[in-house]
């Protein structure tokens, strides 16, 4: 079974954790996406691509620490966010799978032995979406350069392990503008709407990414997403493109398969998760 690719907006920190109410939304519908996905059986591995762990070539993390030590890579949050364990075992072996994968493909992969832990684009959906840490995890960089057209090709190169029970996973945010952030937790709301009916922060900017995540497939979404710093409100959602770029790591894993659209609010502001392939979930009442 071709299992799907997913693209998940993870939120401020470690908030989706700590019972932060602009991201209740957020953290609801995470937890509720690994049933969603409608497979027979959990994932053999995960291979997330986290916006949080960048490198000049593909760097891949084989094994999490066996403790379950995290990388706290935020600052100024209560102590327990920094009190979190998460310990998922790791996957050499699809680890040395994406490596020959990625050489074909004629990147230059490494095998990062550090024992760097999982950083919060990691462990903070996977918390939320396999809280026992019962799947393997792989971690892979994004690429320094934030070349949407690398992203697009490093997930078309690892796409043949989704033949083999691996889920391919990008971690980033759909709309990554700090302060606006902050400002639309502020202002409250949640849920699927705008609280007061108004348009939400980045709405038109997620509008453009839904229609091209879910209206095209294959080289026509590929080159809509490539495309998208010339959509509207682009660089108030990001100024700086590192969260954008595991969504094109997913879609480029995705070949010609349908994507759908996970739409929440997180306060005001508009922020969306993306499944591709897989058997679409019953609507939900």
């Amino acid at each position: 079974m071709r299992l799907p690719t997913l693209f998940v907006s993870h939120g401020g920190g470690p908030l989706p954790l700590l019972g932060d109410a602009a991201h209740a939304p957020l953290a609801a519908s995470l937890r509720a996406l690994p049933a969603r996905l409608g497979l027979p059986a959990p994932p053999r591995a995960i291979l997330l691509c986290s916006a949080h762990y960048e490198q000049p070539g593909p760097s891949i993390l084989p094994s999490p620490p066996p403790d379950g030590g995290l990388l706290f890579d935020y600052y100024g949050f209560p102590p327990e966010s920094y009190a979190f364990r998460y310990a998922p075992r790791g996957a050499p072996d699809v680890a040395e799978s994406a490596a020959e994968l990625l050489t074909r493909a004629g990147f230059t992969p490494r095998l990062d032995t550090s024992g760097r832990g999982l950083d919060h684009g990691a462990f903070v959906p996977l918390m939320l979406m396999w809280p026992q840490g019962e799947v393997p995890v792989v971690e892979l960089s994004v690429l320094s350069s934030l070349s949407a057209e690398e992203h697009l090709r490093m997930g078309e190169a690892l796409a043949p392990l989704r033949d083999e029970g691996v889920l391919l996973v990008g971690s980033g945010s759909s709309f990554h503008s700090i302060p606006k952030i902050f400002e639309g937790m502020r202002g409250g709301g949640g849920g699927g709407g705008g609280g007061d009916g108004g348009e939400l922060i980045g709405q038109a900017f997620d509008d453009y990414l839904a229609e091209a995540c879910t209206c095209n497939a294959g080289a026509q979404r590929a080159q809509k997403l490539a495309a998208w710093a010339s959509a509207p409100g682009a660089r108030e959602a990001h100024p700086r493109a590192e969260h954008l770029m595991p969504l094109l790591f997913a879609t480029g894993a995705a070949g010609g398969d349908a994507g759908r659209a996970e739409r929440v609010a997180l306060g005001r502001v508009a922020m969306s998760s993306f499944v591709f392939g897989g058997q679409a979930p019953p609507s939900r009442q």
